[in-house]
Parts: C-alpha cells; structure tokens; sequence
C-alpha cells in the first residue's frame, strides 16, 4: 500500500508521539511505501519561518531519508485535482496533500478529522 504522511502525522512518526500509535504497524510494514510530500518541507519551512514551529528542515527530510520514507513532488497533475476540490476548509497545504492522494492514488494519513470529507482515501488517526 501506498501511504502519503500528512505533515502532521509525519513530525508525529519522527518523534515517536503515541498519536501515531494507531497506524505504527502500517508505517512498519515492509509491503508499504511511505511517502512525504514536498508539500510538507513547504509547510515546515513556511511555519518555521514564522515562529509557529520549531525545526530544522534539513534535518528533518535527512531522517525522512535514512527513515525510507519517499519524497512525493508536487506535479501539475496534482495541481489540476486540487483545482475542483471543494472547500471544506482554508489550509492549502491540506488541499495539496488531498489532491495528491487523489492523483497517485494513496491514502492520506492525518490527524485532521475535516480531510476525510474529501475523499475516502483519508486515514485518520
């Protein structure tokens, strides 16, 4: 299967939160393709810059690496899914990361309760 990791969820699998808990064995599993958006260095360096979040990007996407986890770019594709998503809420990095999911397809682990109306491919955790 192939898993995208929300930012949200991505910061929790690094740091060992036991929010994560719910899918760790999905993380773990060797069949599965974990996948970290280009959307998500956007997200961290954007709130980093503004001081709603304390991290060091490249540190972050190095242990992304040595981690497995694959790195998803943004591709037009992905832009023209996003064009007819219906605004179920104002954060573009989620609109992003859904109409990633819907274009590859893979399934959006959060822990954003609202991106489940989006799509079916949303796990929430």
């Amino acid at each position: 299967m192939r898993l995208l990791l929300d930012t949200n969820a991505f910061l929790w699998a690094l740091t060992n939160m036991p929010r994560i808990e719910p899918v760790r064995e999905m993380l773990l599993a060797d069949e599965n393709e974990i996948f970290v958006s280009t959307v998500s260095w956007w997200e961290i360096a954007i709130k980093t810059r503004i001081g709603k979040l304390d991290a060091k990007l490249k540190s972050l996407r190095d242990t992304a690496q040595e981690s497995g986890f694959i790195e998803l770019p943004l591709l037009g594709s992905h832009a023209e899914i996003l064009e007819s998503l219906p605004l179920h809420h104002n954060d573009p990095f989620d609109h992003m990361l859904v109409a990633q999911a819907i274009a590859e397809p893979m399934r959006l682990i959060t822990g954003d309760s609202v991106l489940s109306k989006y799509t079916s491919l949303v796990i929430h955790i």
